[in-house]
């Protein structure tokens, strides 16, 4: 079963492993995702996240500049194996091959320090999907607050006062403008109100799942479920474990295949299969996990057969509906 993934973080991780002096690459690794392991997993196209935190890199701009030039060398030292693509005609044209497709994406809206021109130059350098915010507040919109220590870690409480910035407004439309796809995943709830509110064309929750069965204010309600399918968008089933389920103790969290079945059925009941996609969080995520790698990637498909869903629903679900995204926006 071929398969789509929206979101992985796997650039981050082979380059803070360099930093530590340790040996690492694209082609193999112990990481979730190398190109080995997307093999296995029988993956059509990889999304590739610039990663950045803000509150740890003193110039978040040239630190994003850094995996970008870490995403085109790994490229260019596997041309054999992995192609950029930039366009749907890329994809297109990659897909009838069965040449793996890696598509380069920004989890940080931030790295723009709300200039357009950095926007457009990101635009220039191959990016095609960005997300306006993650976990704290920059010039663009606003995260939920999500508690990482004490008491209340895996938790989070939804902002529903403090929408879209001026300047977030005008980073939406000139996204749509360039054909660069808008992601609400880590963006407030107010924030995701305002992209509907002033959004035109469809777009993604990379790797988001649903509130309705696990809380966690980085998924979607239902709500916003319904609104995001009636425009034409996708939201990714993220692998987190946190994002899967509720649980009383932190030490108990585990990544569960039926977790993710039960997502993926709730989203359809809700929003219908259209709506649905992967966005693992690969390399973003750690702890106990069923599928601990791309290579495990069946494991899911197998399951969601075996809890009745049809070959075409399967199949829109890993990877139809991301590619209808694709071809729609870009």
């Amino acid at each position: 079963m071929k398969a789509a993934d929206m979101h992985c973080d796997t650039l981050a991780e082979i380059y803070c492993a360099r930093k530590q002096g340790k040996e690492a690459c694209l082609a193999s690794s112990s990481f979730h995702v190398d190109l080995d392991k997307l093999k296995a997993g029988d993956y059509g196209l990889q999304n590739f996240a610039i990663f950045t935190n803000l509150k740890e890199n003193e110039n978040p701009l040239e630190y994003a500049m850094e995996l970008l030039d870490l995403f085109y060398m790994e490229m260019e030292e596997n041309q054999d194996r992995i192609s950029v693509v930039k366009t749907w005609k890329d994809i297109e044209e990659n897909w009838k091959k069965g040449r793996l497709s890696a598509m380069l994406t920004i989890e940080e809206g931030g790295v723009c320090r709300g200039n357009l021109r950095i926007l457009r130059d990101f635009y220039r350098l191959g990016v095609r999907m960005m997300t306006l915010t993650w976990d704290y507040d920059n010039e663009l919109a606003f995260p939920n607050q999500v508690f990482w220590d004490g008491p209340m870690a895996g938790t989070g409480i939804a902002d529903t006062s403090r929408g879209l910035t001026e300047t977030g407004l005008a980073f939406v439309e000139e996204m749509e403008r360039l054909g660069m796809i808008l992601d609400i995943s880590h963006l407030n709830d107010a924030g995701i109100y305002d992209v509907f509110r002033y959004a035109k064309k469809p777009f993604a929750a990379s790797h988001s799942n649903a509130r309705a069965v696990a809380s966690h204010p980085r998924n979607l309600t239902d709500d916003m479920i319904k609104k995001l399918a009636e425009r034409g968008g996708v939201m990714g089933i993220n692998f987190c474990s946190a994002f899967l389920r509720d649980f009383r103790k932190r030490e108990d969290a585990e990544s569960l295949v039926r977790d993710m079945v039960e997502h993926i059925r709730h989203i359809k009941n809700v929003g219908g299969i259209d709506c649905i996609g992967l966005g693992t969080d690969f390399d973003g995520i750690g702890g106990r996990m069923e599928i601990d790698s791309a290579a495990g990637l069946p494991k899911l498909a197998q399951a969601l057969e075996q809890a009745g869903f049809s070959i075409s629903e399967i199949e829109a679900v890993f990877y139809r509906n991301v590619l209808r995204l694709y071809r729609e926006v870009l």
